[in-house]
C-alpha cells in the first residue's frame, strides 16, 4: 500500500471507530476534522496519552491525546460516574477508548495488511513530560472534536521488513 493511501486508510477507519464509539459508548457525537500528516512525534506535554502497539506485516502505535479534563468528562460519560479529576478509573477508561477505537482500525486494516495483534495499552498522564517513538515513520492525525473538549488519534505504521517482532509475539504466546 502507497503511503498516501495507507494514511487517507488509517483516517477514514479512525473517524468512523471514533463516531461508533462515541455515540454508542459515550452518547454524543463527535466531528472528525481533515487528518494531516506529521514526520515527527507530535504528542502533547501534558494531559493524557494512552498508546498501543501494532505488530503484523507492519508495525507501529496508535494513540487518544487529549487534556485531563477532557479525558474525566468522557470517562464519566462511559461509566456513568461523575468524576471532576483524573484517578484510576478515569485512566482505565482512556485505556479502553483507545484499545476499542485502535482495535476497529486494526481490524479495518487487517484487511489490506494480513493479520495484525494489539498490545496492551499504555496511559502516560502529568504535566511537563514528553513521549517519543523511536524510528522516523510518518504519523497520521485526526483531530476529533466533541461538546467535552478536544481529542487526537494518532496513528504510526511501517513495513515490519525483518519480521522479528511478530515472531516475539508469536513465541510469547500471542495471536494476531
Amino acid at each position: 500500500m502507497e503511503p498516501k493511501e495507507l494514511h487517507q486508510r488509517v483516517a477514514d477507519l479512525a473517524g468512523t471507530a471514533a463516531k461508533e464509539v462515541f455515540e454508542t459508548m459515550l452518547g454524543i457525537p463527535v466531528k472528525v476534522a481533515d487528518h494531516y500528516l506529521d514526520h515527527k512525534d507530535p504528542r502533547p506535554q501534558e494531559g493524557i496519552v494512552s498508546l498501543i502497539g501494532l505488530v503484523g506485516s507492519w508495525i507501529g502505535t496508535g494513540s487518544i491525546c487529549c487534556p485531563s479534563d477532557t479525558a474525566w468528562k468522557l470517562c464519566s460519560r462511559m461509566l456513568m460516574t461523575e468524576f471532576n479529576s483524573v484517578n484510576e478509573d478515569v485512566l482505565d477508561g482512556m485505556a479502553e477508548l483507545t484499545n476499542m477505537i485502535i482495535g476497529n482500525v486494526k481490524t479495518g486494516l487487517e484487511e489490506d495488511m494480513g493479520p495484525m495483534g494489539l498490545s496492551i495499552p499504555t496511559v502516560i498522564f502529568g504535566r511537563n513530560f514528553e513521549t517519543r517513538s523511536v524510528g522516523n515513520g510518518e504519523w497520521t492525525i485526526i483531530p476529533l472534536e466533541c461538546e467535552d473538549g478536544p481529542v487526537n488519534i494518532l496513528v504510526c505504521l511501517a513495513p515490519n521488513r525483518e519480521g522479528r517482532t511478530i515472531q516475539r509475539f508469536w513465541m510469547a504466546g500471542v495471536r494476531a
